[in-house]
């Protein structure tokens, strides 16, 4: 099954991949390593998930930011690739999770985008991870997630 028939079969749709909001690139596709730069937890009416963990926004609140960046992240690779069955394996995922002093629950938030991967890409969705805490994110986000995915060549 392709990853985007996958896609369908879990009711989700990608959106156009987003555009940079400043001077950098979404993507880097360099030798068959895609580098993804960070994406912000845009809701499907554009809006964004913002608040911090600890503080306003819950757990589960917090997952489902992290598994929109992982629509995102899968929006700009498809961008990048033409087609997401060029997507060897996830490699890497790197987590920012707004957060208080005292929240440690961030590799809880993370997993929202991990669990993502592995539902649409099986075992190629799974990585290395790692998931920080920081005091704010752009724009007032709740979680931005990059991305190191292995592409087939």
């Amino acid at each position: 099954m392709s990853i985007e028939a996958r896609l369908a079969e879990l009711g989700i749709t990608l959106p156009k991949a987003a555009a940079p909001a400043a001077n950098y690139v979404p993507t880097v596709l360099h030798g068959n390593m895609l580098y993804i730069s960070g994406q912000l937890p845009f809701r499907e009416d554009g809006t964004l998930v913002l608040g911090r963990l600890g503080e306003d926004v819950d757990v589960a609140a917090g997952q489902a930011a992290a598994r929109l960046c992982g629509i995102g992240i899968l929006a700009q690779a498809q961008a990048a690739l033409g087609s997401l069955d060029r997507v060897e394996r996830v490699l890497k995922l790197g987590a920012f999770v707004s957060s208080t002093a005292n929240f440690f629950d961030q590799p809880k938030v993370a997993n929202g985008c991990s669990d993502f991967m592995v539902e649409v890409l099986g075992d190629a969705g799974r990585h290395a991870r790692s998931a920080v805490g920081v005091p704010a994110l752009p724009l007032g986000v709740a979680v931005e997630i990059d991305a190191v995915i292995a592409v087939k060549v």
